[in-house]
């Protein structure tokens, strides 16, 4: 397993397929993408043959079970998504930084739940990141200095609302200030090259935003 644990897995999930070309990019680079099932006309459509099929291929065509059935992986666990279906099978594998792909969109209860998933994830991950087409999540349970750009959208989503937060480097400066709601901490900005974020306890998910609202430039 320790194989593996340098390198990056992306996970395509079934909600909006990437349009972003930075990230349609690391698509064709990537040398292992874990595909939920549902998920699997699209990146076919888009030329890729995924390296695994994870899910409980209920929304997989009958030929395509068959043309790929060396690489189905069939989970039949009610109680998880396809999306943590297909992050467990990176984790049974060896790989320690997972980017997930095709996780919003479509359908804003998925989006949601999506998210907060993350903070599920980065127990067993060195590196979790969740990528749409206008920016970046990424969870953390510690202190953490994140590279930016001026002006660049930074908002902080608090999954324990007793989590006391504490920024430097944002237009809107947060400290010992705990967010009970989702929306209290968003629409903040970057103020330069980096920013840090520091926790007392719990989980918080990060959201950077690709575009520098300036010269609307994408930077990833």
């Amino acid at each position: 397993m320790e194989k593996n644990s340098d390198k990056t897995a992306i996970v395509l999930a079934n909600g909006e397929f990437p349009k972003n070309n930075v990230l349609l990019e690391k698509l064709l680079r990537s040398k292992m993408i874990i595909c939920c099932d549902g998920a699997v006309q699209n990146l076919l459509n888009f030329g890729i043959i995924p390296n695994f099929i994870v899910g409980d291929m209920d929304s997989i065509s009958e030929e395509s079970k068959i043309k790929f059935a060396d690489i189905l992986v069939p989970v039949q666990d009610t109680d998880t998504n396809d999306l943590t279906k297909a992050v467990k099978f990176c984790i049974k594998k060896g790989f320690k930084n997972v980017e997930i792909f095709g996780a919003t969109g479509k359908r804003e209860d998925h989006t949601l739940g999506n998210i907060s998933l993350l903070a599920d994830y980065m127990d067993e991950l060195v590196s979790v990141k969740m990528f749409t087409d206008y920016g970046v999540f990424i969870p953390i349970s510690q202190t953490t200095t994140l590279e930016s750009f001026a002006n660049q959208v930074v908002s902080i989503f608090s999954i324990t609302p007793e989590t006391l937060i504490t920024t430097e480097n944002l237009a809107y400066p947060v400290k010992n200030h705990n967010f009970r709601s989702w929306w209290e901490g968003t629409l903040n900005r970057s103020l330069g090259e980096q920013f840090s974020v520091a926790i007392d306890c719990g989980k918080i998910v990060i959201f950077q935003g690709f575009c520098d609202s300036t010269t609307r430039k994408i930077v990833a």
